[in-house]
């Protein structure tokens, strides 16, 4: 067996060469005290650490006097307590001190070694790891995160900022009508959703209900939002007829040149002879739901194409006179909100404004309240939701 076969090593040294190679150029402070705390041994990169040159640092310093003096109480009163207990600890986070004052953060392991007789004291074997780049790190990656928390909450900020821009701050006061409103955004609110509601004059007696979904979320669907809504104001008042206000929003949606589209219900409501008849349509939209004061819940409008989506959109106008009953409209935040997979639902909505008070505000913020309970809580979608009823 040659030299190199024995680990002898590739330049014919003995082993002990190699060890005593190994302990020198190692990546890691590596230092060995006696039972008094002394260094006996130590290598280059310790040398670096704590900025002593050689002749400075074997049997003229101790240990101890490498730290700082809080580090210096701990090490006393509580590592070599420990390293005589269990001969060991591992992960201790430190600073060295160096000559010109400067502060070196590390983690120190360290173990306790056998005399000639085989009996353990408190002679050391030390090793050292330099965590300044580790320190600056974990600075950074706290930086970082506080800026992240900071663009979310502004983000927060100016995405409820915008949806008030969009969404009534509550509805109008109209004589012989109550009608009541909400609004709750997905999540935690910061992103802006698409879904609105929107309630405006026409004329003495003559009010126009508008509520939709603009597909997707952020900054283009509120832009598309924002569209819709002051296009439908602006067609409305030529138009009376809703389904003809739908063909031609969606004549203007296209040439919007947006890769969004809407769905949205259309209202018009006007009264005469003291009574009200609201003429709706619908454009991708689930019908409105009406209620009987017997609890008797039934849809009201004919399915109609999307806004935006479709080359031959159909839509269509039904005619209705209120009596005493509620009339609901809302987005597919209700329905299509999930718990373990399971939709809430078509049936279990008309089940539960059944069940409630015949009232407005009761209906719409039962159905609210009932939607976020059905998710834990969580919104996963946009929520909005008018409900109006004639008055006498």
């Amino acid at each position: 067996m040659t030299a190199d076969d024995d680990g002898a090593g590739s330049a014919g040294r003995e082993p002990h060469e190699d060890c005593l190679a190994l302990f020198e150029d190692a990546p890691c402070g590596y230092v060995l005290t006696d039972p008094t705390g002394m260094i006996t041994a130590a290598n280059a990169e310790f040398h670096r650490m704590v900025g002593l040159a050689r002749g400075e640092l074997v049997g003229r310093r101790t240990l101890a006097s490498l730290l700082p003096v809080g580090a210096r109480i701990y090490l006393e009163t509580h590592l070599l307590p420990v390293l005589e207990h269990d001969d060991a600890v591992r992960e201790v986070s430190l600073d060295l001190l160096r000559p010109d004052g400067v502060r070196v953060p590390v983690l120190l392991n360290a173990t306790t070694t056998a005399n000639a007789e085989g009996v353990r004291d408190l002679s050391l074997r030390a090793v050292f790891i330099e965590t300044s780049d580790r320190h600056r790190y974990e600075r950074d990656l706290l930086t970082a995160t506080q800026a992240a928390e900071e663009a979310r909450r502004e983000a927060a900020r100016l995405a409820q900022t915008l949806q008030r821009t969009l969404i009534p701050p509550a509805p109008p006061e109209i004589e012989h009508l109550s009608i009541a409103a909400t609004y709750r955004p997905a999540g935690d609110g910061s992103t802006v959703g698409g879904d609105f509601y929107d309630i405006f004059q026409l004329g003495p007696a003559s009010w126009v209900i508008a509520l939709g979904d603009v597909s997707g979320k952020g900054v283009e669907a509120a832009a598309v939002t924002s569209f819709v809504r002051y296009t439908l104001r602006a067609l409305a008042i030529e138009h009376p007829d809703p389904a003809e206000t739908l063909r031609l929003l969606d004549r203007a949606l296209h040439a919007h040149e947006t890769a969004h589209y809407c769905t949205l219900v259309l209202a018009h409501l006007g009264r005469t002879a003291d009574r009200w008849t609201i003429r709706l349509s619908l454009a991708g939209h689930p019908p409105a739901l009406i209620r009987q004061p017997d609890g008797t819940v039934r849809e009201l409008g004919i399915y109609g194409s999307p806004i935006g989506l479709l080359d031959g959109p159909e839509f269509h106008t039904v005619s209705h006179e209120l009596g005493d009953e509620t009339i609901t409209l809302y987005t597919d935040g209700v329905t299509e909100a999930r718990h373990r997979r399971l939709l809430y639902g078509e049936r279990r909505l008309g089940d539960l404004i059944a069940s409630l008070p015949h009232d407005p505000v009761e209906i719409t913020e039962g159905i609210a309240n009932a939607v976020l309970d059905y998710q834990g809580g969580d919104a996963s979608d946009d929520i909005a939701i008018v409900t109006l009823r004639a008055t006498r």
